[in-house]
C-alpha cells in the first residue's frame, strides 16, 4: 500500500463527507435505551441507524451490503458485510447511541450542536462512537482504491453499548450463520493515552451498576420532631457504603471484586507511564491544576487500569438544594457504579456486594441493593507477532512515532463477550477518547487529525492481516 496515497484519501474523504456526516449526527439525541426509555416512540434511534446506513450505501465499495437488522423491542443494528479476498474474517466493531446530555458544556457548546474548533468536533457521540463505521468503511476503501487485497469484513454497529449491550447477544446469535468465526476483531471505541500514536488496548475493566435504597418512614417529617429519634437516611448510606469501600483512600473491601495483575500489564503499564508523564493525571479538570497526586504515575495507571474503584453517580429522593426543606428524608437512594478488574467475575462480583450491604441492616431501616448490571472486562489474549509489528508499522508511518500498548479504564461489554465466543481471534482495540475528550461528560470532541491517522493505521492494519494470514 502506498502510504502518501492513502493519507490523501483518507484526510480528502474525512473533510468532504466524513466530518460533515458526523455534525449531523450529533444534532440526533438518540440516547441509549437505559436513559431514554421510550426511544422507540421518539425515534432518534432509527433516525441516527437510517443516517449512518446511507451514508454507507452510497461508499463505492465493491460487493458492499448495508442492512438495518431489527428484533422486535431492541435497539436497531446496522449490519454491513464486504466480500474479501480470502475467507479469513475481520470483525469490525462500534456503536451509535449515546450517553445522556449533561450538564456543565461551554458557553458556545452543547451535547446537539455539532462545533469545530481547534481541528476538534465538539458534541455529543462524535468520538464515543459514531466515526467508527465511517472510519471502518474508509479503511477498506481505501485498500480497495489501491487494487489492495482484504480479507472478508463484517462491520457491526450497535445501539445498545452505553446500557450495557444487552441486545447486542440476541443479534449475534440472529447472525450467528452469516459471521463465522473473526481471526481479527477491530474495535474502535477505545481509549488512547496521547492524540500523537497508536494506542493499542490490552484490557478493559468490567462494570457492575446497582441502586443502593434506605427506607426509613413512609412519609418525610420534621426534622426538628424526628432528630435523635429517627435515623438519617444519609447517615445510614455513609455506614453502608463504608462496608465496600475505605472512604480515606477509596480502597474498595470486598475481596471479590479484587484480581491479581499479571506481570506483563504491569511491564506494559510502566513503559504507558513512561510516555505520558504527569499527563496521567493532568489531563482531568483538576479545580486546583497544581495539584500533585501522592502514588506515580505508573501506580495511577495501574490502579486506573486494574483496580476497583466505586462511584456514586446519582441519587434520589434527596431534593434540590433550593427545595430542601427542614425535613427528614423517608427514603433516599443512591446509584452505585464499581468499576472492575478485568478478570474479575462480574456475576460473582454483583453477588459479593448485594451480601455486604444488605445483611445486618442498621436498626430501624429497610436496606435494598438493587442490580442493573453486571458486566465482566476483558483480558487479550497474547498478541501475534504479525499484529505487534503491524501496529508498530503503522504507527510510525503515520504518527512517526511507535505504538503502545495500555489497559483501560472503562469497559465494552461486547470485547468480554467476543472473548469468550472466539479464544482464537485477535484483537485491536483502539480510538480517539484521549486527554480532555470527555466522553460522558460535557465539552465531548473527536479530534480529527487523529482520527485521519487511526483510519490510516487501520488500512495497513487490514492489509498485513491479508498477506499473514
Amino acid at each position: 500500500m502506498d502510504a502518501r496515497k492513502t493519507h490523501t484519501f483518507v484526510n480528502q474523504l474525512w473533510d468532504k463527507s466524513i466530518v460533515p456526516e458526523l455534525c449531523e449526527y450529533i444534532k440526533i439525541p438518540n440516547k441509549s435505551p437505559m436513559f431514554d426509555h421510550d426511544w422507540e416512540d421518539h425515534g432518534y434511534m432509527d433516525e441516527a441507524a437510517e443516517m449512518l446506513a446511507k451514508w454507507c450505501k452510497k461508499q463505492p465499495i465493491r460487493g458492499l451490503q448495508t442492512e438495518i437488522i431489527r428484533l422486535k423491542g431492541r435497539t436497531p443494528l446496522l449490519f454491513i458485510e464486504i466480500p474479501g479476498d480470502s475467507e479469513e474474517l475481520i470483525l469490525l466493531y462500534g456503536h451509535y447511541d449515546k450517553q445522556p446530555e449533561f450538564s456543565g458544556w461551554n458557553e458556545d457548546l452543547g451535547p446537539w450542536t455539532p462545533v469545530i474548533k481547534d481541528n476538534k468536533l465538539y458534541g455529543r457521540g462524535g468520538a464515543d462512537d459514531g466515526y467508527a463505521v465511517f472510519s471502518s468503511l474508509t479503511a477498506i476503501r481505501a485498500l480497495q482504491e489501491q487494487g489492495i487485497p482484504h480479507a472478508r469484513c463484517a462491520v457491526l454497529i450497535e445501539g445498545c453499548e452505553e446500557s450495557g449491550s444487552f441486545d447486542l447477544p440476541y443479534y449475534i446469535d440472529h447472525l450467528e450463520h452469516r459471521l463465522g468465526e473473526p481471526s481479527l476483531v477491530v474495535c474502535l471505541d477505545a481509549e488512547c493515552g496521547n492524540y500523537d500514536q497508536l494506542w493499542c488496548t490490552t484490557s478493559l475493566r468490567g462494570n457492575l451498576t446497582g441502586n443502593l435504597t434506605v427506607e426509613i418512614l413512609s412519609e418525610g417529617v420534621h426534622s426538628g420532631t424526628a432528630s435523635g429519634v429517627v435515623p438519617s437516611c444519609f447517615r445510614v448510606l455513609r455506614q453502608l457504603l463504608s462496608r465496600v469501600e475505605d472512604e480515606t483512600s477509596g480502597q474498595i473491601l470486598v475481596d471479590e471484586l479484587i484480581a491479581e495483575i499479571p506481570r506483563e500489564r504491569q511491564e506494559q503499564a510502566e513503559l504507558a507511564a513512561e510516555v505520558l508523564g504527569n499527563s496521567v493525571y493532568r489531563k482531568f479538570p483538576w479545580i486546583h491544576p497544581e495539584i500533585q497526586p501522592l502514588e506515580s504515575n505508573y501506580e495511577l495507571l495501574i490502579k486506573n487500569n486494574w483496580g476497583p474503584a466505586l462511584t456514586v453517580t446519582g441519587a434520589d429522593g434527596m431534593p434540590a438544594v433550593v427545595n430542601a426543606g427542614n425535613t427528614m428524608l423517608p427514603k433516599t437512594t443512591l446509584k452505585l457504579s464499581f468499576r472492575l478488574p478485568p478478570t474479575t467475575d462480574a456475576d460473582n462480583a454483583a453477588i459479593a456486594v448485594k451480601t455486604v450491604l444488605e445483611e445486618n441492616p442498621p436498626p430501624c431501616t429497610k436496606v435494598s441493593f438493587n442490580i442493573e448490571s453486571a458486566m465482566t472486562g476483558w483480558d487479550a489474549p497474547p498478541i501475534a507477532e504479525w499484529l505487534e509489528n503491524s501496529m508498530n508499522r503503522a504507527s510510525k508511518e503515520y504518527f512517526d512515532k511507535p505504538s503502545v500498548y495500555m489497559g483501560t479504564g472503562g469497559t465494552i461489554p461486547f470485547m468480554g463477550m467476543l472473548g469468550e465466543k472466539f479464544p482464537n481471534a485477535q484483537f485491536l482495540i483502539t480510538g480517539l477518547l484521549g486527554p480532555q475528550s470527555n466522553a460522558h461528560g460535557p465539552n465531548e470532541f473527536l479530534h480529527i487529525i487523529k482520527g485521519k491517522k487511526l483510519t490510516c493505521c487501520v488500512a495497513q492494519i487490514l492489509e498485513d492481516h491479508f498477506h499473514q494470514a
